[in-house]
C-alpha cells in the first residue's frame, strides 16, 4: 500500500551498493522537479523500519529538489529478500532501441531527463593503419581505441571493409 509521509521519516540505506554520479544526479533532480507526478507512480520502497530498499537515489534527488513529503512502499520481508530486492531494482535489463531513439524523440529533451546519448565521430578511419593489402602496417602494433558501443560498432564496420574482423585485428597485434 502507498502512502505519503514525511521525507524525514525515511533513513537512506548506508548499504546501498548503487551510486549516481554528479551529472546524473543533477539530471535526476532536474527531472523530478520538472515531473514530480513521476513520483506518485514510483513510490520509494522501504522496509518495516523506513530504511530505503528501492529509490535512493531518488530520495536523494527528491530532498535535493526541496520535496517534504514522498509516497513510500512499505515491505515485510526477510533480510535475504531485502537483499535481493536490492539489487534486482537496481539491475538494467534489455536495452535501447538507439534507431528509434533517433527517429522519434527529442534528443536534447532524451539527454534532459537523464538518457545518455551517444556522441557519433565522423571522422572513425581505420584505414592509416593497414597497408595496400590490408594487413596491418607494423608500426602500428598497438591501438587503444575508447568508444561507446555505438561507435565500436562503426569501427567494426571500418575493420570489416578492410576485411578483418575485431578479433583478426587483435590476433595480428598480439602475433597470433
Amino acid at each position: 500500500m502507498v502512502k505519503k509521509v514525511n521525507i524525514n521519516e525515511i533513513k537512506s540505506n548506508p548499504n546501498n551498493p548503487r551510486i549516481i554520479k554528479d551529472d546524473k544526479f543533477i539530471k535526476l533532480v532536474k527531472s523530478i522537479q520538472e515531473f514530480p507526478d513521476m513520483l506518485k507512480v514510483r513510490p520509494i520502497v522501504v522496509n518495516k523500519d523506513m530504511i530505503v530498499l528501492g529509490g535512493n537515489m531518488r530520495l536523494r534527488a527528491i530532498k535535493e529538489a526541496g520535496f517534504k513529503e514522498v509516497n513510500i512502499e512499505i515491505v515485510d520481508w526477510d533480510e535475504e529478500k531485502q537483499k535481493e530486492f536490492i539489487v534486482k531494482d537496481n539491475v538494467g535489463f534489455g536495452e535501447w532501441d538507439w534507431d528509434i531513439l533517433a527517429n522519434e524523440w527529442d534528443s536534447n529533451e532524451l539527454e534532459d531527463w537523464g538518457l545518455n546519448i551517444p556522441k557519433f565521430s565522423s571522422d572513425i578511419d581505420l584505414g592509416n593503419f593497414f597497408e595496400e593489402n590490408n594487413e596491418l602496417k607494423e608500426d602500428k602494433g598497438k591501438i587503444i581505441l575508447e568508444y561507446s558501443i555505438e561507435e565500436s560498432i562503426r569501427v567494426k564496420e571500418e575493420l570489416l571493409k578492410h576485411g578483418k574482423t575485431p578479433e583478426d585485428a587483435v590476433y595480428n597485434l598480439l602475433g597470433l
